[in-house]
């Protein structure tokens, strides 16, 4: 499958995960995130989808698209303090999201789903102006960075509410750990993650990616 095919079906899956019951009766709680209510990690994940079809639809990007990697080196939020000031402003932003409730969230995800596949199958290769960094990167650069954070907050999501991890198709979560590796390999070097790999006994405590 394509990143896009992938992009829209794992969409799907997390967007049925946050209707949730268990999501809805926990809201108001903590989440397995320090500092961050159950709604605030369902408004941010909420995120990945709503405001996905505005993106794409804004006209191409003339600047150069940068690589993944140099995406991930270049945002705030990576390796931070939690009271850094990005990380303060996203998980405000999550929480702003959640303040309508449950039901407000998955009306706007339901309503960005019915929107995405005309959107993101329609969209040509040109580059992708993301608005809240202000750079470039190719439409499949772009989707794969919504596809890992689909896919990592909602595990977050269900560990917080205790529910098992959805499945997303395998091909989705292939590109999304082969992203980690690299981002793991660029931050810890390659040797560590090899033998957090492939040997216990030599493994580093940690080769987190982001």
């Amino acid at each position: 499958m394509s990143v896009r095919d992938d992009y829209l079906a794992s969409a799907a899956v997390a967007a049925a995960f946050l209707a949730e019951p268990a999501v809805a009766a926990r809201w108001a709680e903590p989440s397995a995130l320090a500092k961050l209510s159950v709604g605030g990690l369902a408004g941010h994940l909420s995120r990945q989808i709503v405001v996905i079809p505005g993106v794409l639809a804004a006209p191409p990007s003339a600047a150069a698209p940068i690589d993944l990697v140099e995406h991930y080196t270049q945002v705030k939020w990576r390796g931070a303090d939690l009271d850094e000031e990005t990380n303060a402003g996203i998980r405000e932003t999550g929480e702003t999201a959640a303040e309508p409730g449950s039901a407000a969230i998955n009306d706007d995800v339901a309503a960005a789903l019915a929107e995405l596949p005309g959107v993101v199958l329609g969209r040509s290769d040109g580059g992708v102006l993301v608005p809240w960094t202000g750079w470039t990167l190719t439409v499949d650069g772009f989707l794969t960075t919504r596809l890992l954070e689909l896919i990592v907050h909602t595990d977050d999501l269900a560990v917080s509410v205790g529910a098992p991890t959805p499945e997303f198709p395998p091909s989705a979560v292939q590109t999304v750990v082969d992203l980690l590796s690299r981002l793991a390999v660029q931050r810890h070097g390659a040797v560590n993650v090899l033998r957090a790999l492939s040997r216990a006994e030599r493994a580093p405590a940690t080769v987190a990616a982001i």
